[in-house]
């Protein structure tokens, strides 16, 4: 029994993708890799076509939210907006048992519905939280898991990033995947704070003092500019102000006037290493883009 091409070319598909996967190569490039090998296969071979695809992949209005949710992100770790976040919660439960998991997966929560972006919200918690998790005799590698936890939270409450790429590819409604993702993310939120609970058992760690009620208001109040963030995201684009490709443009504006003028912490000549920062990230994730539109296409 003779296997079809089509069949040999999937399964070229599959395994080039755990081959290349498998020694460290980029998913990105992979996926271009393992297209290219598909159309080889097919007899189906044109660098023209490949090219064609690889724009296609990322020739989309709606994608234009990628870039200005991941600005969003840096501008919040660079102007203050997500250690406010931090302190805002610190203040309020950092007191109890274990109170900075606690605090961590709050703040995750809280930034996962301002940036959409898992890399900035987990640099943020991790790298404000991760210190005083060491130097208050938290274990590294459960402080390390429950932060790298949190910061998958932000790919399911809005504004996020892979329902954008979802909703591209499938031609789905992409502000009915943001108000999809609500629910959900705060049941990971919820999730998080049991399976920390539990971790608890097996850990000794002290209780602190609980703050006056005045320096728990305090800290929310300088909080309150991120807190209005997620709060005009959502807004708008429930409203209908806005697209969620917009609602991104309004947000990363947001955050840099709120850096800026308002706190004050990102002077002008800070803005070059933000964007820079921002275009790395957003190019790894629009070349995934490209190379998955390579390969869906062979597969189609």
């Amino acid at each position: 029994m003779t296997m079809s091409s089509e069949a040999l070319a999937f399964l070229v598909f599959c395994a080039g993708m755990l081959a290349l996967m498998g020694v460290g190569m980029n998913m990105g490039l992979a996926l271009v890799l393992t297209g290219a090998g598909m159309a080889w296969v097919l007899d189906f071979w044109d660098t023209q076509l490949l090219a064609q695809n690889l724009v296609a992949g990322v020739d989309s209005f709606a994608l234009l939210a990628v870039p200005f949710f991941v600005l969003a992100g840096e501008l919040m770790n660079a102007g203050g907006i997500s250690r406010r976040i931090i302190d805002m919660a610190q203040a309020w439960v950092g007191h109890i048992r274990g109170g900075l998991g606690y605090v961590a997966i709050g703040a995750a929560v809280l930034m996962a519905s301002m940036s959409g972006s898992a890399l900035a919200d987990t640099a943020a918690l991790a790298t404000i939280l991760l210190p005083m998790m060491r130097q208050q005799g938290y274990p590294l590698k459960t402080s390390a898991g429950l932060l790298a936890s949190g910061g998958i939270i932000a790919p399911i409450i809005p504004p996020s990033m892979p329902f954008v790429i979802y909703g591209v590819t499938t031609n789905t409604s992409i502000s009915a995947l943001f108000l999809s993702g609500i629910v959900p993310g705060l049941f990971m939120g919820v999730g998080l704070i049991i399976a920390w609970r539990l971790t608890l058992r097996s850990i000794e760690l002290p209780a602190g003092q609980p703050l006056p009620l005045g320096e728990r208001l305090r800290a929310t109040g300088r909080a309150f500019w991120a807190l209005l963030m997620p709060l005009i995201i959502i807004g708008g684009m429930k409203t209908g102000v806005f697209t969620p490709t917009e609602a991104a443009v309004v947000a990363a504006v947001y955050a840099l006037v709120v850096s800026l003028f308002i706190h004050r912490e990102m002077k002008l000549r800070e803005l070059e290493g933000v964007l820079v920062r921002a275009a790395k990230t957003t190019a790894i994730v629009m070349f995934l883009c490209a190379g998955a539109q390579v390969a869906s296409y062979m597969i189609t």
